[in-house]
């Protein structure tokens, strides 16, 4: 039977790291721990569970020390998992089955996020398929954050129900997602200036409207009831943030903000507010045809 690695990537993670490490007790025939700095007891729990650790530079994202914690694996395949993360009985079954079949060399998992004590089923948070399993040698990071990894060979997405999935104890209060957020925008803002990107005051507007409409309207994130808003709001502010950081990377740089220009560019944003405000007013309740019928049925 082929072995299996499960590798994880850790600092300061003594409150989820003993879940993780128990939902694996199963499946990993070795546990790769590579810790970023930690200062509290999250090597100590590591050992003490089995695990071989191994320190790696603390560099405020995880993808710069994965790489370097899958070149520490020897199994024949290597799972993936977040110290906040934990996979359930059936999908342990399920990933010794796929490591025997030659299906494929990586899959794609879908993951169960819970967000302020709730599984986001819509918001464009489910099914949110990540490349997790695969046969040593054929997946690879790169350093850029929340970036998808380079494969080699024939690629599976799992089914997208919930026995399938890595649950992933997500943000758990406001305090985490704001914190979280000034690290990922931080490293983004980076990454947009050397791309050759420009702040353009327009992008305040634009960009934190799209991505509430894109998550809460198009992803359905109504369904997801306060949950939802708040998430959308959240991640809209996030977008805000991003660009005041581009901005402030070129030292506050004056632009001109015409009153007349700044009504145009929030009447362009609000025209794609009541378009996706009609459309899932539609897709739930028949819109305005259904407004019709009504009216019609009533003479």
């Amino acid at each position: 039977m082929p072995s299996i690695s499960v590798v994880i990537n850790t600092r300061n993670e003594e409150e989820n790291l003993p879940r993780a490490l128990k939902s694996i007790k199963s499946l990993a025939d070795e546990i790769i721990v590579v810790d970023m700095e930690s200062t509290d007891s999250t090597v100590g729990i590591a050992k003490k569970a089995g695990a071989k650790v191994f320190e790696h530079k603390h560099t405020g994202i995880v993808e710069t020390a994965r790489n370097f914690a899958i070149s520490k694996a020897t199994g024949d395949w290597i799972l993936i998992l977040d110290a906040d993360e934990e996979i359930k009985p059936d999908l342990t079954k399920t990933l010794k089955e796929l490591s025997e079949s030659q299906e494929a060399d990586y899959y794609r998992i879908p993951r169960k996020n819970i967000v302020f004590g709730k599984w986001m089923k819509h918001s464009r948070w489910w099914p949110d398929h990540i490349i997790r399993f695969f046969k040593k040698g054929k997946v690879e990071w790169s350093e850029i954050i929340h970036s998808v990894p380079t494969t080699t060979g024939r690629g599976v997405d799992l089914e997208a129900q919930e026995n399938n999935s890595i649950v992933h104890h997500h943000y758990e209060n406001i305090e985490q997602f704001l914190n979280r957020m000034n690290v990922y925008t931080t490293k983004q803002a980076e990454m947009l200036a050397k791309s050759g990107y420009k702040f353009d005051w327009k992008d305040l507007i634009k960009k934190p409207v799209n991505e509430f409409l894109s998550r809460y309207f198009f992803g359905s994130g109504y369904k997801d009831g306060v949950h939802g808003l708040a998430l959308a709001s959240l991640q809209a502010c996030s977008e805000i943030t991003l660009y005041l950081k581009v901005w402030q990377a070129e030292k506050f740089k004056e632009q001109e903000t015409p009153i007349k220009e700044v009504i145009k560019a929030m009447k362009f944003s609000e025209s794609d507010i009541h378009y996706w405000q009609a459309d899932s007013l539609f897709k739930e309740h028949g819109g305005v045809v259904n407004r019709i019928k009504r009216k019609l049925k009533l003479r």
